[in-house]
């Protein structure tokens, strides 16, 4: 976490983001050489030119295909190769991950990856790409909700999350247990494995109602998708038990399931015609789903968006970033910006006190091209005699962006609408952490003055929104400054733990997390305690602490809060710490 105050006035920023389409390589051509060739009767005629294949046109040998794709395996790597394989890999088309792999250097892949997005975007004449934020928050739900033993984005509810977004309604069992059969599957009491079916009322290219059924058959959190309804019938193969309506009656026995083949082995019934009739429906149904979702946008050539800064005084304001992991290529930055009220020009009319900020942003990377552009603003409104009331409270941005590991240099600019010539900016390098696989660690440290959960409809998007829960940080005054906190509020505190061992055994985490608050002024703990991964959070590589303590027992002072994660597993340690001031 970084934080700063920088003001300038009497500058100019432009905005600019261009696109380039990508450039084809030339190809060489030569011509064979000219010889001489004898005529039949001795006589050497003049030079001739002999035909000879040309190597670029003629057919590989199934062998020299074997060593070319060997090749650009073997170059494909890294950044590009993760984003291809993880941050795209439910989304991307087979014609576009034919055209990425056939790029012969990085330039022209980083161009078709900006393609990419821009394709996209449901507002082309907008610099934010609503799509790819939405992505990303997807695989971050994903990563948080459905990893099991392997990372959420790899499972089958995190693809059909990532690709298709929020269910309209999910029937859930998570316990399994008794389950009386509907008609169409057969009829009859059972026992099932857990499972759950996510409804969809429409998706585009898939059809109207579809119904997506995942079983968790090993009992050990990995739902996996399937067309198969009987596979969550955990009696299916016990002898006598689970029967089915017609099975009840004499009208089939258990051994008819496994004898008619088909997709579904859910044996004879009321209904088993109809579901016959409907196999090619379902496999059809399917392989649209396991297909990348269709691109609605149509290519951009190039995208610019521009700004004039007045001069005039100096609007003051401060700035956090935060970094929250994604995939290992890809980092959420959240941004928070906050403004005083005192330094905004309010304007009055009809009893109402009402000031606008108007707030433009760029990422720039280390060549000074532009990566993302961002546009909004902020209003405050106050019934005109309570405004000298409001002078010390403050207004909070958030932007969220995406960024992949690296230095980047962000640009933001204020402008206060009611008075044009009062201008601020701030400009900082923003390093952004690298998350590798094999390495324990953790999301910044974010202490909050709200905290809470947010409806189903807003999860994963929104502002201060970070999966599940809207967390709103608490932005220092100035550089290197803790965040102050009135007695009367809450300590709210979250932080992400990532690349937790999984025990090849048991498929659980064993990890232990210590808090602790310690008065920086006594040197004296107020705080101390302790919980377990595998009571929380055991299946997963990943967990998300998420905690409040109120304030009103500590006496006015500096305080610094630790969390500390020991790896029972990888046996490795991390803490991270912040700290904070309760006045």
């Amino acid at each position: 976490m970084t934080t700063s105050r920088h003001l300038v006035s009497g500058t100019a920023l432009l905005f600019l983001a261009m696109v380039g389409a990508r450039a084809l390589p030339a190809q060489d051509t030569t011509s064979a050489p000219a010889t001489k060739t004898p005529a039949p009767d001795g006589v050497t005629k003049g030079p001739v030119t002999e035909e000879k294949p040309d190597p670029l046109k003629r057919k590989l040998t199934d062998k020299e295909k074997f060593a070319q794709q060997k090749a650009l395996k073997g170059e494909l790597h890294g950044t590009y190769k993760v984003w291809l394989d993880q941050d795209v890999r439910w989304i991307i088309t087979d014609q576009e991950m034919q055209a990425f792999k056939s790029l012969s250097n990085d330039e022209e892949r980083d161009q078709f990856i900006e393609q990419f997005w821009l394709r996209r975007n449901p507002n082309p004449d907008s610099p934010e790409n609503e799509f790819r934020e939405e992505h990303y928050a997807r695989i971050a739900y994903a990563n948080e909700h459905f990893a099991a033993g392997k990372p959420g984005w790899k499972t089958d509810r995190g693809h059909i999350y990532i690709a298709y977004g929020k269910a309209d309604s999910i029937d859930s069992h998570p316990s399994g247990g008794n389950y009386e059969r509907p008609m169409e599957e057969g009829g009859g009491n059972t026992s099932t494995f857990p499972f759950e079916t996510w409804h969809y009322r429409y998706l585009e290219g898939v059809g109207d109602n579809i119904d997506i059924e995942f079983v968790d058959s090993c009992m050990c959190g990995d739902y996996h998708m399937t067309i198969d309804r009987s596979e969550k019938d955990a009696l299916k193969h016990v002898p006598g038990a689970g029967a089915t309506l017609y099975e009840q009656t004499g009208q089939s026995t258990k051994a008819d399931r496994f004898s008619g083949g088909g997709l579904e082995q859910l044996g004879a019934g009321p209904m088993a015609s109809q579901n016959q009739s409907k196999q090619f429906d379902r496999l059809d149904r399917m392989a649209k789903l396991m297909a990348p979702p269709a691109i609605k946008f149509k290519d951009l050539e190039s995208f610019m968006a521009t700004s004039k800064i007045l001069t005039g005084p100096p609007f003051l304001f401060d700035v956090r970033t935060d970094y929250v992991k994604v995939t290992n290529e890809t980092i959420l930055v959240p941004l928070t910006l906050q403004i005083r009220n005192k330094d905004i020009t309010f304007s009055n009319k009809d009893g109402v006190a009402l000031g606008t900020v108007n707030i433009l942003g760029r990422v720039s990377n280390l060549n000074h091209k532009p990566i993302q552009t961002f546009e909004d603003t902020v209003t405050v409104q106050v019934p005109s005699e309570l405004l000298a009331r409001t002078q010390n409270n403050v207004s909070v941005y958030w932007k969220s962006l995406p960024l992949r590991p690296g230095l980047y240099k962000v640009d933001i600019v204020i402008k206060d609408v009611n008075n044009p010539d009062h201008i601020g900016t701030w400009r900082r390098s923003v390093n952004v952490p690298k998350y590798d696989d094999d390495k324990l660690s953790a999301s910044s440290l974010i202490l909050a003055d709200q905290m809470e959960r947010v409806p189903s409809k807003d999860i994963g998007a929104g502002n201060f929104v970070i999966g599940n829960t809207r967390i709103r940080p608490r932005v220092p005054a100035g550089i290197a400054a803790p965040v102050t906190f009135h007695r009367a509020q809450s300590l709210n505190f979250w932080m992400q733990v990532y690349n937790l061992g999984i025990d090849e055994k048991s498929k659980q985490n064993a990890a232990t997390i210590d808090y602790q608050v310690v008065n920086m002024t006594t040197n004296q703990t107020v705080l101390q305690t302790q919980e377990l991964t595998s009571k929380t959070n055991p299946n997963s590589d990943q967990v998300t602490l998420e905690r409040s303590m109120p304030l009103a027992s500590l006496q006015p002072g500096k305080y610094q809060i630790t969390i500390k994660v020991n790896d029972g597993v990888s046996k490795q340690q991390i803490a991270e710490s912040a700290p904070f001031v309760v006045d």
